[in-house]
């Protein structure tokens, strides 16, 4: 997550913003596939009962068995789960969770939802995860997994008017951002029976404690082999951004690829408003100043009206990029030798 950053400040200034999504996306989903069935059988509730048997002596398996009934929960196969979002770790819950045991699924009918739906994500997708509208998820899960970021249109997805939309009994995990959940709703849900259980990876004061909420204190990607992933995935995005000026997984710029020229001396790198004419400005430098062009790329974020763009170059450089840095549109610049 990038909420720590002040990533609108950081664009104004030309400051590539990155992330490293699917480093820690196993991590996440089997602690999703162990809170569906630690939801799914009571398995929360039941461990603190039997906690309360200590001291009881010779008669705890009398006491087990006698009491073993007020846990009884049900199996996932067979059951409906709905994913919202099917980013990184949205794919391999869906993926895991969908199709017969005997393929390695847990024979799950599984749909899911997600308006940006990436090419990559896309591919990676089960062919037997059907993808519905949002309320189509509320009105046919049996269980309800959340994995979108924490925005202005997803904060408070889960309230009182999606609740009402869903099946009594529904079984909710949230292991992606507090609050996309109105605790106040799901409190009263889970009162009210129209909630079975929720289990989420942000504890709240409010949630800690309360009846069918099983509070998990942030574990999600909290694994060695996560944090290992997470830093190598970082290290390498930012090796090639300063060495070739190469951006993926940016939060903030296009993502951009271009191989370096082997006759350039120069790569010049340019972060721009996407403005008309602003290309052709720079370019009309390089003539300009007597370099000759050899490979060029320029790529555009509809989002926040930035470009960015790599250009290959050879001949003496250093004053041309001296003037592009002076145009109006340019947010920042910098000249790589090559």
């Amino acid at each position: 997550g990038v909420n720590n950053i002040p990533v609108e400040a950081c664009t104004e200034n030309g400051v590539v913003v990155f992330n490293t999504p699917g480093a820690n996306a196993n991590g996440v989903k089997e602690l999703v596939l162990g809170a569906l069935f630690i939801a799914s059988r009571n398995v929360g509730a039941a461990l603190d009962w039997a906690k309360t048997l200590k001291g009881k002596g010779a008669d705890v398996p009398k006491l087990v068995e006698a009491g073993k009934g007020q846990f009884v929960g049900g199996e996932v196969m067979g059951k409906t789960l709905g994913v919202i979002g099917l980013g990184a770790i949205g794919v391999l819950v869906a993926n895991s969770c969908v199709g017969h045991t005997h393929g390695g699924g847990l024979g799950m009918s599984v749909i899911g939802y997600d308006p940006k739906l990436s090419v990559d994500n896309a591919h990676f997708l089960s062919g037997n995860v059907t993808r519905v509208e949002l309320d189509k998820i509320f009105a046919e899960s049996d269980f309800i997994t959340l994995h979108v970021p924490s925005l202005k249109e997803t904060k408070g997805l889960i309230n009182a008017e999606s609740i009402a939309k869903m099946k009594d009994g529904v079984i909710i995990l949230n292991f992606a951002r507090g609050d996309l959940i109105d605790d106040a709703a799901v409190l009263s849900a889970l009162e009210s029976g129209k909630i079975r259980a929720y289990i989420t990876d942000f504890p709240s004061d409010a949630l800690i404690g309360a009846k069918g909420v099983t509070a998990i204190p942030h574990l999600g990607a909290s694994t060695p082999e996560s944090e290992d992933n997470c830093a190598v995935m970082a290290v390498q995005q930012l090796r090639d951004y300063l060495e070739t000026g190469l951006i993926r997984n940016s939060v903030n710029f296009p993502t951009i690829k271009i191989p370096v020229s082997e006759s350039a001396s120069a790569r010049i790198c340019v972060a721009h408003k996407d403005e008309p004419g602003v290309l052709n400005t720079m370019l009309s430098k390089f003539a300009e100043g007597g370099c000759n062009v050899e490979n060029m790329g320029n790529r555009t974020r509809k989002d926040n009206g930035l470009a960015y763009a790599i250009i290959d170059a050879s001949g003496n450089c250093e004053p041309v990029f001296d003037e592009i840095k002076k145009l109006p549109s340019i947010i920042s610049a910098r000249i790589i030798k090559v």
